[in-house]
């Protein structure tokens, strides 16, 4: 189905190095994939609504009800820390040794 030369050809157009013990696995391993899309190509679908997902005509969604939000103090009780009216969280932009 596929062969070494194929292999070598779709790795120059990735840009990817495969040392010679790594090509008859990675043939092995597309040559498998080309056969299952052989095997979708074969299904017969004629007739048959593309769909985004399994079941297209049921939402997992709750319809948005407007309700009165919780008070600030009660919201804040559940932080560690409030400053000035906010939760407070430690400083992680320019620490020595953080970040990226």
């Amino acid at each position: 189905m596929i062969n070494k030369n194929q292999v070598l050809n779709a790795a120059k157009l990735s840009r990817l190095e495969l040392s010679e013990a790594e090509i008859p696995a990675i043939t092995a391993q597309l040559g498998s994939i080309l056969e299952y899309i052989e095997l979708l190509n074969a299904a017969l679908v004629d007739g048959i609504e593309p769909a985004c997902c399994a079941e297209s005509f049921c939402s997992p969604l709750r319809d948005d009800i407007e309700q009165a939000s919780l008070a600030l103090d009660k919201i804040l009780a559940n932080g560690p820390a409030v400053k000035k009216g906010h939760f407070a969280v430690p400083k992680i932009i320019g620490q020595a040794g953080g970040g990226v």
